[in-house]
């Protein structure tokens, strides 16, 4: 177990590595000026102050190592838009906001997606499956930046039935997290019913019900047990999915997270900001499939030793 834990860190490591390297290689490659579209208008000397503040004014290969000795230090630099703050100090002001949008959303698409899923596959071909499989249909069909306007407009402005945005109370909350949820209960329920579906089928669950155990019984102790597995699996990606697609239904519905800065970064050219949010971003998504990798192989142990944790 602890060579395959290590040898998953060692990969995230890598990965993580690798992503640094493609962003700063991307930062350095995109049209425009950090230094604003009127860069060129700047006084030669406060430009060139301004250059070698943010130490543009080095070889690529010093820019290079400097960037990565400071992601090391958790050092994401200095935005352009807002010189007197640190990328990592904006992620920590905004971050717990899309935070708790992303756990929200988390939360309520495992209960009601997993439910569907169980539903659809107990009552298969019947009304329950149909009813389940059509909700997944749509929350496929429609993504969060379609689905979030109508909410605001129709529940929220039109109706008054929740408030259309902003992040206050509770009640604020509820559309935001409709919005970004609706396509993760979708794929939940689809691969909860056909996991279910496929435990069902098994002699082990027919030799349970022969023995006369309760149709409960053999649902919550064998089926579902044995069927949320492979959901286990996509628990991590789905996590990051959904923390990462809080930044365009936050500015749907006017949330103080990350979503802002991100599209504000991208209009502006600012370099540190688009590339210390990927770092940010990316590295929840390897820390999160670590996680996932090392519970999965706790819960089943021929992960580890198929691939490679012997």
């Amino acid at each position: 177990m602890i060579k395959f834990i290590l040898r998953r860190f060692l990969y995230a490591l890598i990965t993580l590595w690798l992503i640094a390297t493609f962003t700063f290689v991307l930062m350095k490659n995109l049209p425009g000026n950090p230094l604003g579209e009127g860069a060129e208008k700047i006084p030669k000397a406060t430009r060139d102050m301004l250059m070698k503040q943010y130490g543009l004014d080095k070889p690529l290969w010093e820019q290079y190592l400097t960037f990565m000795n400071n992601i090391i230090h958790g050092d994401l630099g200095a935005s352009f838009q807002f010189p007197a703050h640190k990328v990592t100090d904006i992620i920590k002001q905004a971050f717990p906001s899309s935070l708790e949008l992303g756990l929200i959303s988390i939360v309520i698409a495992i209960v009601v997606g997993l439910t569907l899923g169980i539903i659809a596959a107990l009552k298969h071909n019947k009304a329950g499956d149909y009813t389940a499989m059509f909700i997944a249909i749509l929350g496929v069909s429609i993504p969060s930046f379609v689905l979030g306007p109508m909410l605001s407009y129709y529940v929220g402005v039109k109706w008054g039935i929740l408030p259309a945005g902003l992040w206050k109370g509770p009640e604020y909350k509820v559309l935001p997290a409709i919005a970004l949820s609706f396509g993760t209960i979708a794929i939940l329920a689809r691969l909860m019913r056909t996991s279910m579906l496929d435990v069902l089928n098994q002699d082990y669950i027919k030799t349970a019900k022969s023995k006369g155990l309760s149709t409960m019984t053999v649902v919550v102790k064998h089926t579902i047990r044995n069927a949320i597995l492979p959901v286990i699996t996509i628990i991590g990606p789905i996590f990051v999915n959904v923390i990462t697609g809080t930044l365009v239904v936050e500015q749907i519905f006017s949330v103080p997270g990350l979503g802002k800065h991100f599209v504000s970064s991208v209009y502006s050219n600012d370099y540190t900001m688009i590339s210390g949010l990927t770092i940010f971003y990316s590295a929840i998504l390897i820390v999160v499939i670590f996680i996932t990798d090392v519970v999965y192989g706790i819960v089943d142990p021929r992960i580890r030793l198929g691939k490679g944790g012997k």
